[in-house]
């Protein structure tokens, strides 16, 4: 990511360049890309490829300011925070899904981010309602945030019995919880952009993939709420809880909110792939 590339990402994020890679800057940088660019799988529902290269992704991010799920939205930030001067570790991790059952390999992509002042911090814009800010990586106790209260714990044995590593043994994986639930279990080897590219296939294309049920579109609202476009359920959650649920009815509404509450211009409404 050249300079000029930086510099129209900040602008899209409505933020400038720190003077050095520190918590505080990347604290803000995390919460003004959870802000400004939306967690969305409409890709999925309009036919287009996701293809994980950074011009590409730079293109519909940056250039036609749109969002992405985690690939696309985690695969960008990292570029940007290396061009900053942070230090960035693509991270690979699965999701928990129901019944406590892990997703598949590749299920979503995390960051580790060093700073120059305080260590290393997990930082993750695409998993949709999640942490506002970066997670202390090395921290095994609760971490408050406006999302919830979070902690990162050496793993449990998964189903085939592999180990997290306790004792004097490095964690070979790490659970994100929130509230007490399991979120995400991240290995903390690194990877590279393209290593993802399976995962991407398989959640744009699966009949068992959920990003395949329905439209969606989300974004943290200045006031620290969120708001979400689930086809065409329109919910806004404001700080403290409080929700307003309404149906759009028409084609036009649904563009309309796209374009008003996240930026997003569409000629026509996304619509669920036929499996």
């Amino acid at each position: 990511m050249d300079a000029s590339q930086t510099a129209a990402y900040l602008r899209r994020l409505g933020t400038e360049a720190p003077a050095r890679p520190t918590l505080d800057a990347l604290r803000e940088l995390h919460l003004s890309h959870l802000r400004a660019v939306p967690f969305e799988n409409l890709s999925v529902h309009l036919g287009e490829e996701i293809v994980l290269e950074e011009e590409r992704l730079f293109e519909k991010v940056v250039g036609a300011r749109r969002g992405g799920f985690c690939y696309e939205l985690n695969g960008l930030f990292g570029a940007l925070l290396s061009a900053l001067g942070y230090e960035v570790t693509l991270l690979e991790a699965r999701v928990y899904g129901d019944g406590g059952v892990l997703g598949i390999p590749y299920d979503h992509l995390a960051l580790r981010v060093r700073t120059v002042d305080r260590g290393d911090w997990l930082a993750d814009v695409g998993f949709g309602a999640h942490s506002h800010g970066p997670l202390e990586f090395e921290e095994r106790g609760d971490q408050e945030d406006p999302g919830g209260t979070f902690r990162i714990a050496e793993a449990e044995r998964d189903a085939a019995g592999a180990l997290g590593g306790h004792g004097t043994a490095p964690a070979a994986f790490l659970d994100v919880l929130c509230d007490g639930k399991p979120v995400y279990r991240v290995e903390p080897r690194p990877r590279a952009l393209a290593d993802f590219v399976t995962g991407a296939w398989w959640h744009s294309t699966s009949p068992r993939s959920h990003f395949l049920r329905s439209p969606v579109c989300s974004r943290v609202t200045a006031d620290g709420g969120r708001v979400t476009l689930s086809g065409r359920r329109l919910t806004t959650t404001a700080a403290d809880g409080g929700r307003d649920e309404r149906e759009l009815v028409s084609d036009e509404e649904a563009t309309a909110a796209y374009r008003d509450l996240f930026g997003i211009r569409l000629d026509r409404v996304p619509v669920v792939p036929r499996r």
